[in-house]
């Protein structure tokens, strides 16, 4: 099927020669460009256009869940009769296993699966597979550890009308793929049996398959609604797929029981040379009973730890991911919001192997925990093939790289980037209720940026009492609660959101005219140019769009975030002359935030703040095991994926950390 892209507007201001340039670059085998786009300038649209045009399927890589969501609902608009999935993490909480050897503390695996999100994952590995119309938008989890292609795609049930077929036979064909035998239905993977009758439910569609059998033979198939059971649709053929995205063959499992068998015995006596006498029973005793697991079900907690086993792979070989299931020549790779995506994705194979060194090293895990791992960065650009980066503000990987930056600063309402206004520190908080006042009367909103949550919830308290209506944004509060804050903005019953990192959201807000950044100039992640210009853009849907930067000197960061921005606001200004344009406002209609209609709501702000602090301490406490120059190295690469994730709590924490080190070793 091709794709079709819905859409009664066409491309305007620098869309067609974005477009233009970046589908030459693309067809002339430009292995890296960059997209260089303003907020609200309709970069989603330029993708769309690319897709449509090339006809190529593509993945789009984003750097966290909100914008992976976003993304997913504008690129479904675009493609209705096409196959977008969305691959994200499929887990509701996580914290990961780990062992803190200055606490001798070994803390376990917590998880919550979501099934919908696993179910939409396995949708998209067979989408992947079968369709050349897919477009997936994704999160970092795309570089992390997925099954073998190879048994997804061939251990497949093929099933068609008129033929013979055992059910017992077609009932063990399943549970060997993973389905369940059971009369609930609501969790998919699931089949059951009636008389003559024998329906399944693939996680991967919303209707049921229903088999009419006569003896061993099928006289019809027909897709059904699960929830009224009419019939859909009479089919001659259909092909089941599997339930899990990891699933293997009898033949490898017992093939992997004996290379376990193998390197435990290999683990055991290197341990005792070196008179880890204890290591060496605690790993013998843990792993003798995932290999009686898995001899008896198949299956034992933290089975991932042995997936190179599994895969046939070789010690050091990297995992199978998501992007394993594209044709490499085919399709197109989008990371979106590069700026923070590349060091992200950069970032993740450290921090994972960092882990785990302990648990190897304790004795609490065989050395083939190692493979099972994100990609390493070279990996990833090794197992895609062309790459259009994504950003209003690129970094240096992408501007070196890339055979052509392409501008796409005028946007289709004509808008242009706000107004920024250098202020004072004194009495910056009177100078903003004044300002706030004129946006109160023309019913717009506004944002602001502090420094600390206390000074957040502070600031909100005080506008509150003085007549504004605000409410404070910062990470204390869940995934639901900031969207609902976001939501009140946007209909009115707040005014002001007042946060210490408010571009974690993903923002797209036209009602915002005034955004207002408190001690702009202390330089820091929160104060960087990057971060001064995305938060700039914040301003950037609205017509009356306007910035201050309250500071007493004028830093490099603000210097470079101004100038740029006036280089836009130019531009645009003589295209909007010489076109006769009059900017308008975005117009967005209020959505249901997506992870309402699909993700776990109970989300427990307290465990998540338990994972992330059991995590940081273990980070902190490799300092016992690595050498100087190792643990350095470890720190900064952590608070480059914090500061990627936007989590700079967490990235000053390790700033700080890293910085002692290096002050303690210059007075040596």
């Amino acid at each position: 099927m091709l794709f079709e892209l819905d859409s009664s507007y066409k491309p305007q201001g620098d869309q067609p020669q974005a477009i233009e340039k970046l589908i030459e670059g693309l067809q002339s085998g430009d292995r890296f460009q960059t997209l260089l786009g303003v907020t609200g300038s309709g970069k989603t649209f330029t993708m769309a256009n690319l897709i449509s045009s090339l006809q190529r399927p593509a993945i789009v890589i984003s750097p966290n869940k909100t914008l992976v969501a976003q993304l997913y609902r504008e690129f479904k608009t675009f493609f209705p009769k096409n196959k977008v999935e969305l691959f994200i993490s499929y887990y509701d909480y996580y914290m990961p296993e780990s062992y803190i050897p200055s606490k001798d503390l070994f803390i376990e695996k917590e998880a919550e699966i979501n099934e919908t999100l696993e179910r939409m994952r396995i949708s998209t590995l067979k989408s992947v597979l079968t369709r050349n119309d897919t477009v997936v938008l994704a999160s970092v989890s795309a570089i992390y550890a997925s099954g073998d292609p190879r048994d997804f795609a061939t251990m497949n049930i093929y099933i068609e009308r008129g033929k013979t077929l055992n059910r017992k036979e077609l009932a063990l064909r399943l549970a060997n793929i993973q389905y369940n035998r059971s009369e609930d239905i609501s969790a998919g993977g699931i089949f059951h049996v009636k008389g003559e009758i024998f329906e399944i439910f693939p996680p991967y569609e919303d209707f049921g398959i229903r088999l009419y059998f006569f003896d061993d033979e099928i006289e019809r198939i027909v897709t059904f609604d699960p929830i009224n059971r009419k019939t859909i649709e009479e089919l001659d053929m259909v092909t089941v797929y599997p339930a899990k995205e990891f699933v293997t063959t009898q033949e490898k499992i017992s093939g992997a029981m004996r290379n376990i068998e193998s390197e435990l015995e290999e683990r055991i006596k290197q341990l005792e040379r070196e008179g880890k006498y204890l290591e060496a029973q605690r790993l013998k005793q843990r792993t003798t009973y995932d290999m009686e697991m898995l001899s008896s079900v198949g299956y034992c907690s933290g089975i991932e730890n042995y997936s190179r086993f599994f895969d046939g792979r070789m010690p050091g070989e990297r995992p199978y991911t998501l992007l394993d299931y594209f044709d490499r020549e085919k399709f197109i790779t989008f990371i979106d919001e590069s700026h923070i995506g590349v060091p992200q994705l950069g970032a993740m194979y450290r921090g994972d192997y960092s882990r785990k060194k302990n648990l190897v090293d304790y004795g609490f895990r065989l050395p083939a925990a190692f493979d099972n791992r994100p990609l390493r960065f070279e990996e990833f650009l090794g197992t895609v093939g062309q790459i259009i980066f994504v950003s209003a503000t690129p970094g240096n990987f992408e501007v070196e790289h890339s055979s052509r930056v392409i501008d796409q600063v005028i946007r289709p309402t004509g808008l242009i980037d706000p107004e920024v206004i250098v202020h004072p520190t004194e009495s910056q908080v009177d100078d903003f209720i004044e300002r706030m006042r004129k946006v109160k009367k023309r019913n717009e909103r506004a944002l602001v940026t502090v420094l600390t949550k206390k000074a957040a919830e502070m600031l909100s308290d005080y506008l509150n009492e003085v007549g504004i209506r605000a409410e404070y944004l910062h990470s204390e509060l869940d995934a639901i609660e900031r969207v609902e804050v976001l939501r009140k903005l946007r209909d009115g019953t707040v005014e002001v959101v007042v946060g210490v990192n408010l571009l974690r959201e993903g923002l797209d807000l036209p009602e915002v005219s005034l955004v207002a950044i408190m001690d702009a100039d202390k330089e820091g992640f929160l104060r960087s140019e990057t971060t001064l210009v995305q938060t700039i853009g914040r301003a950037a849907r609205n017509i009356n769009g306007q910035v201050i930067l309250y500071g007493d000197t004028v830093t490099g960061s603000m210097k470079r975030a101004i100038d740029e921005t006036n280089r836009r606001r130019l531009k645009q200004l003589i295209y909007n002359k010489e076109h006769n344009i009059t900017p308008e406002t975005i117009v967005k209609p209020l959505y249901r935030n997506i992870f309402e209609e699909f993700a776990g709501e109970d989300l427990n702000k307290e465990r998540e703040e338990k994972a992330r602090a059991t995590y940081l301490e273990g980070v902190l406490a490799l300092k016992e095991s690595l050498d100087y120059d190792d643990y350095v190295a470890l720190l900064n690469e952590e608070m480059i994926r914090a500061v990627g994730e936007l989590r700079f709590e967490d990235a000053a924490i390790l700033r700080d950390e890293m910085y002692s080190l290096k002050k303690k070793r210059q007075n040596i």
